[in-house]
């Protein structure tokens, strides 16, 4: 698990034992079960001591239970309320499960909506059948650069915002960045001239979808819904003639159920062309 790029040593409010706290909570990932000191300390990149350390703090104030016959832990309830409580507070989540509802079942594929984790997207909602495929359920995490999800994020955030993401995903891949670019590049034209976004077989070789970024004018996300299905299900053609339009015609309406998107200035409703703007913000970051 990597570290925000943040400069936290000169950064006087930012609370170093507060944040590597935290890390150890989010080492816990979903169906993971139990947890010892030293598989945390390789997800967080903390020093093992310290991670002791924190483990114990944690077991104190209740937000881990040891298991002592393995010398490991497990995310208690105080911790898990905590989760519950933000899901709650999540109206999206709540309002768009019968659109989801409704494009799964027109489609056979499985829908989602999403926010940002760091360097990943984390599913907060989810609407499935019997889907073939990678198995995803509320508390999942898929990479943003890969995902037609995480694509459809980076497309949706302004400029500003867009440009660190960037950064922080070149530290990430490193010696990879390049590849992942080039696929976000193709992302950001796809978005412009379509609406949403297309991962065919590039997170996993068997699995396409389409994403489709939603913005609303309180402040809160933007978030993002995929749908995607196995590749024998979901053609490349069909995801850009019929999936990808069932997509973005769900989120529209999902946005004007919630009280409607930002308003766009005129300078965003320019149609970007392949190696203009696009192109110009990946560049940035090279």
């Amino acid at each position: 698990m990597k570290r925000p790029a943040k400069k936290v040593a000169t950064d006087r409010s930012f609370v170093v034992a507060l944040s590597r706290g935290l890390d150890v909570l989010r080492a816990f990932h979903p169906n993971d079960g139990l947890l010892g000191n030293q598989e945390i300390a390789a997800r967080t990149n903390l020093p093992k001591p310290t991670v002791s350390r924190l483990t114990y703090t944690l077991t104190k104030l209740g937000y881990l239970t040891p298991v002592p016959r393995f010398e490991k832990y497990q995310l208690a309830p105080s911790a898990m309320a905590l989760g519950y409580a933000a899901l709650a507070n999540l109206g999206v989540r709540h309002l768009s499960e019968p659109f989801r509802e409704e494009l799964m079942r027109e489609t056979g594929g499985a829908v989602a909506v999403g926010g940002r984790d760091r360097t990943s997207m984390i599913y907060f909602g989810q609407s499935r059948g019997q889907t073939l495929g990678v198995q995803l359920d509320v508390g999942s995490r898929v990479p943003i650069a890969t995902t037609a999800m995480g694509r459809a994020y980076i497309w949706a955030l302004p400029d500003d915002e867009r440009g660190a993401l960037l950064r922080e995903l070149r530290e990430h891949y490193g010696s990879r960045w390049p590849r992942m670019r080039d696929g976000i590049e193709r992302a950001g034209e796809t978005v412009e001239k379509l609406g949403f976004a297309i991962s065919a077989g590039e997170w996993h070789d068997d699995i396409h979808a389409v994403g489709v970024g939603l913005k609303l004018n309180d402040g809160t996300g933007p978030y993002a819904f995929n749908c995607g299905a196995p590749a024998f299900r979901f053609t490349e053609d069909r995801l850009r003639n019929d999936i990808g339009p069932r997509l973005v015609a769900m989120v529209r309406n999902i946005e004007a159920a919630l009280g409607g998107a930002a308003p766009q200035s005129k300078k965003d409703d320019k149609k970007l062309k392949a190696g203009g703007k696009v192109a110009r913000v990946v560049e940035g970051i090279r």
